[in-house]
């Protein structure tokens, strides 16, 4: 089971966020999430518990816990939709490189306004 973990102190590390969750079962995996610019964490988390039971346990006696400033949130991970990361707007209809409207360079086919005509001259 995939738990989502918000609140934590930034502070806490992979090992110490795995050695909490440890207490309910086994973890799987746990990874604290780092911001690429500052390095710092993002004060949330993943982890899996390698049973549904164990995972269920642990949102039940860590959920609404203060191990800092703020109450920690811990509840089963959603699902991420396959696909562009949100914020990605491809506003071609599917055709990469195509802007609707925006180009009349001497490649857009657009012979009426001057652009690039492939006949010889005489």
């Amino acid at each position: 089971m995939k738990l989502f973990v918000a609140g934590l102190p930034y502070d806490l590390d992979d090992a110490e966020l795995m050695e909490i969750f440890e207490k309910f079962g086994q973890v799987v995996s746990a990874k604290v999430a780092i911001d690429k610019e500052t390095g710092k964490s993002k004060g949330f988390a993943f982890v899996e518990m390698a049973n549904h039971a164990d995972g269920q346990e642990a949102i039940d006696c860590l959920n609404d816990i203060s191990l800092g400033k703020k109450p920690l949130v811990v509840k089963q991970a959603e699902d991420r939709p396959s696909g562009p990361p949100s914020g990605f707007r491809n506003n071609s209809g599917g055709r990469p490189g195509f802007r609707p409207g925006g180009f009349n360079g001497p490649h857009s086919g657009n012979r009426d306004r001057g652009g690039y005509n492939p006949r010889p001259r005489d």
